[in-house]
């Protein structure tokens, strides 16, 4: 029989892109997908994709009893940050609990190793804003909350019940199949949707705070890697070494579709977020083989020319948020 992996958010970025690497580079896997495409779109997919359209809170019992995964890679969550403190319950239930709904299955199932993204959310402001792997976390927001309590949840699992794991912490990937049409996260997909459709690019703040941007071909070989056993219980930043404001990452993209659309900024009242965020990234090299390949430059380019051929999709919005209180005037 065949071997499986087992891709959850296989309709969004990282596991689209990452379902096709694996189907057009190790052949010998046959690649499961689930997801419930509250997020992702079913064009993402790649047809050879065994798919399940299923929330993870479900009973998945059946799926792992049928596919018998031998790898387990979860991507799937809602990434909305600084949304997080307003859609709590709507953040643990995601992301939390769909988790250990997920590690319970691997369990039960023999599954032989779990691949975790996790999220640079978790250190919150970390050491003068460089996160390292061996520092501890101390997350700002229940988007890093529910992440470190995933992390925590999963190192249980191996040393109680033998599930071999891998925490990935990869940082503001983009690339061709991210949603650019949910208002609350993915800073590049939001400004390439305001820009096609005539709206100012907002900048909470001033626009200083530093990010690193990881583009989506870069990591999918070493994600791949992460089956190894060299990093068998290991937790690893993975994405771009290059540290860029706000600010400059706008311009640089203005740069880019000035040759389509002229766009304006508009800067929006500052919220409550990480300042600087700039990941290590040794042990990505080291263990996943990871190569910062791509500039900025030249990976705005290619998702903006993917971009300007996608459909036109309604923008991703909350009719009704679970507290209002403290909420910024521009989601209200």
């Amino acid at each position: 029989m065949q071997k499986s992996i087992l891709i959850t958010g296989v309709a969004g970025l990282i596991g689209s892109k990452f379902a096709d690497w694996i189907i057009q580079n190790n052949p010998d896997y046959r690649v499961v997908g689930i997801d419930d495409l509250s997020g992702g779109y079913l064009e993402n997919i790649n047809s050879k994709v065994s798919f399940y359209k299923i929330n993870l809170n479900e009973d998945l019992s059946k799926i792992f009893s049928d596919e018998s995964p031998e790898y387990v890679y979860h991507f799937a969550a809602y990434a909305a940050e600084g949304l997080s403190p307003f859609i709590r319950k709507y953040n643990y239930q995601n992301n939390l609990l769909s988790t250990t709904n997920l590690i319970n299955q691997s369990i039960n199932h023999n599954v032989k190793k779990f691949i975790f993204t996790s999220s640079l959310a978790v250190y919150g402001h970390g050491c003068g804003g460089i996160f390292d792997e061996d520092q501890i976390p101390n997350p700002i927001d229940p988007y890093g909350v529910a992440k470190f309590a995933c992390e925590m949840d999963l190192k249980i699992a191996g040393d109680q019940h033998g599930l071999d794991w891998c925490i990935i912490r990869p940082h503001n990937v983009y690339g061709p199949n991210q949603n650019i049409w949910d208002r609350y996260r993915n800073v590049l997909g939001i400004w390439m949707y305001q820009a096609m459709n005539n709206k100012p690019m907002t900048i909470f703040g001033d626009g200083t705070q530093t990010r690193a941007f990881s583009y989506i071909d870069d990591i999918l070989e070493p994600l791949w890697n992460a089956i190894g056993d060299q990093s068998s219980k290991e937790i690893i930043n993975l994405g771009g070494i290059e540290e860029f404001s706000i600010r400059d990452s706008c311009e640089i993209l203005r740069k880019v579709i000035s040759k389509d659309f002229m766009c304006k900024v508009s800067y929006l009242e500052k919220r409550h977020e990480v300042k600087h965020s700039i990941p290590t990234w040794k042990k990505s090299k080291e263990i996943l083989g990871f190569n910062h390949n791509t500039s900025l430059y030249d990976g705005i380019n290619k998702m903006w020319d993917w971009a300007k051929s996608q459909p036109t999709r309604p923008i991703i919005s909350w009719d009704k948020y679970e507290i209002d209180k403290g909420l910024y005037s521009y989601w209200k």
